[in-house]
């Protein structure tokens, strides 16, 4: 299938990927954010596995991600006075190549020839069996041939195409903060991270850029993801009383413009399609945090790209895109399981026996280990190759 109109929702990671293999293939696409450009900043994101850094190479952005890598060092571990008490080493837990989320975003943008729409969002989807008719908030209603949504958890495409899937999505256990901060800390491409029960702080500092992460364990909370102001409520109420730096962040957190703030979560639908609607990255099938999202979305874009050039129509592309990611999805998920409990402890006794685990990995086979494991996991899938005009 060639010179379709295809609606993308979502202009983060997987919507740019997405909308760079449509037009690789002779489609158009369109992608809509409601954000007013491209998001900077954010939590790093990394990539693993031949597989992976194959889709980077096919996408000719391999290099322009390893200029912007950001050459993490190890996250020290430390006690209330900033002692420190062992490390995260990164080799084990950075993947191959890292780079901060925005500055990827950007790297993808800059690699999609597609129509971006900025500031604006889908509020009505009319799948008429020849095209889906789709009503914007501020634009005039358009006409697309196909509409993807990879919006993310809270993926609007989502309700809008599906329903009620809140039953689909599963609650990690845990949520997150993530904002800039003045680099004020003797910190050089490293970090520093202090545990209490239920509560994770990190600082880390790469190319002379200083984030914070507040993570923090809690069961499903119920408030409004557009309203910034309730989430730092929320993250000041888990993190009253924590000792070390933490007071200090929670005041520069007010002042951050690139506060981020999402539960950590999964998806998982009975199918990601819908008539002429489908679902890619995490609005389909996150995995959760550590479940190498971001490659996942990147891989899904390459297949759902490709399986739309060769089918020769957008049910079977479906389909065979579906049968595709599907494994590769689960694999991604049970990588993820129990990311809270090593993140956010619950008890002491729990954060101690963590510590101790990392004190002693370096003297283990152990840290060659959960590199293979990731690795192996990243890995499990073949790209196969589609023709590009």
């Amino acid at each position: 299938m060639r010179d379709l109109a295809v609606l993308i929702s979502g202009a983060g990671i997987a919507g740019p990927a997405l909308a760079h293999w449509l037009a690789r293939h002779g489609n158009h696409p369109t992608v809509v954010e409601r954000a007013p450009a491209i998001r900077p900043g954010g939590q790093a994101v990394d990539f693993r596995g031949a597989p992976q850094l194959e889709v980077l190479t096919r996408m000719g952005i391999l290099d322009a991600v390893r200029q912007a890598q950001t050459h993490m060092g190890d996250i020290a571990i430390v006690d209330e006075r900033g002692r420190r008490l062992s490390s995260l080493p990164s080799e084990a837990f950075s993947g191959e190549v890292e780079i901060l989320r925005g500055a990827l975003s950007r790297i993808l943008h800059d690699a999609a020839p597609a129509e971006y729409v900025f500031g604006d969002s889908i509020t009505a989807l009319a799948d008429t069996g020849d095209g889906v008719h789709v009503t914007f908030e501020r634009s005039a209603p358009r006409t697309f041939d196909l509409v993807v949504g990879a919006d993310g958890i809270r993926s609007k495409v989502r309700e809008l195409a599906f329903g009620d899937t809140s039953g689909r999505i599963h609650h990690l256990g845990m949520y997150g903060a993530i904002f800039s901060i003045p680099s004020t800390y003797d910190l050089d491409h490293e970090g520093v991270m202090y545990s209490e029960p239920a509560a994770c702080a990190t600082i880390v500092s790469t190319g002379g850029r200083t984030r914070a992460s507040l993570d923090f364990a809690a069961p499903p909370l119920t408030y409004d993801h557009r309203d910034r102001a309730e989430q730092q409520a929320l993250v000041e109420k888990a993190f009253e009383g924590v000792g070390w730096e933490v007071p200090h962040l929670l005041g520069r957190m007010r002042a951050a413009d690139d506060f981020y703030f999402a539960p950590a979560a999964q998806v998982v639908l009975p199918s990601y399609s819908s008539g002429r609607v489908t679902l890619l990255g995490d609005a389909g099938y996150a995995p959760g945090p550590g479940g190498m999202g971001t490659g996942l979305a990147l891989i899904g874009a390459y297949v759902l790209a490709g399986e739309l050039a060769e089918a020769g129509d957008h049910e079977a592309a479906f389909s065979r895109y579906e049968s595709r990611m599907r494994p590769y999805a689960a694999v991604c998920r049970r990588q993820a399981q129990g990311a809270d409990k090593f993140l956010v402890p619950r008890k002491k006794s729990q954060i101690w026996r963590r510590n101790q685990m990392m004190r002693l990995l370096p003297y283990m086979p152990g840290k060659s280990l959960i590199k293979r494991m990731t690795e192996r996991a990243a890995s499990a899938i073949n790209l196969g190759s589609y023709a590009t005009p």
